[in-house]
């Protein structure tokens, strides 16, 4: 898939909101300080002028944020979960919001779930991985920050995080925001997803 075009089609706290309805959407979502919106940035090859905002504070996504890319789907950056210094009701009101989006939208095609590789999954992953099978959509896991892994321990460790979070290995990706690593192959995995969403629908994938 090659990027084209990328227009931002606002922010939203209502998670029945329907953003661009005849596309699909395709939602990342990850722990607050996983890398997320650096890794949108770099997937969508906007690391000069940014469409997702970058910071040192986690906790900087605080809305459903909807970018049409290609004019063929809508790629979702939601907030975050676990660690950010805000107040606990803020996280739990912005992880309310993000249940509902996931549970209600009937655009979304599949959520790219992020997970660090330099820990072990967190309770929020594993919550999230249990939601995501719970309402029954496609979800690929992707292992952000490969690059600070040594190359001699990343196999044991990706292998680690696919048990932990009782995954199959096809589901999983790695990916680095630092040296573009995974920005490919998280490309063609979107593709695919979208060519099932389309033949499932009865819809046709042109990328």
């Amino acid at each position: 898939m090659i990027i084209r075009s990328v227009e931002f089609a606002g922010s939203h706290v209502d998670p029945g909101v329907s953003v661009a309805p005849e596309l699909p959407h395709v939602a990342f979502w990850g722990r607050s300080n996983v890398g997320k919106s650096s890794l949108i940035n770099v997937l969508l090859r906007r690391t000069r002028k940014k469409v997702a905002r970058v910071s040192a504070r986690p906790g900087k996504t605080q809305t459903l944020n909807f970018y049409i890319v290609n004019r063929r789907f809508v790629l979702v950056d939601l907030p975050g979960f676990g660690y950010a210094k805000v107040p606990r009701t803020l996280r739990e009101s912005w992880h309310r919001l993000v249940r509902r989006y996931l549970r209600r939208s009937r655009e979304l095609a599949g959520v790219v779930l992020l997970v660090d590789a330099r820990r072990d999954p967190s309770p929020g992953d594993l919550a999230a991985v249990e939601l995501l099978a719970e309402v029954g959509l496609p979800a690929l896991i992707v292992v952000t920050k490969i690059d600070k892994t040594g190359k001699g321990a990343r196999e044991n460790r990706i292998a680690r995080l696919r048990e932990r979070l009782a995954v199959s290995g096809d589901q999983v990706l790695v990916s680095s925001a630092r040296t573009g690593e995974g920005r490919e192959e998280l490309l063609g995995a979107i593709a695919d997803l979208l060519a099932a969403e389309g033949e499932g629908t009865g819809g046709s994938d042109g990328h």
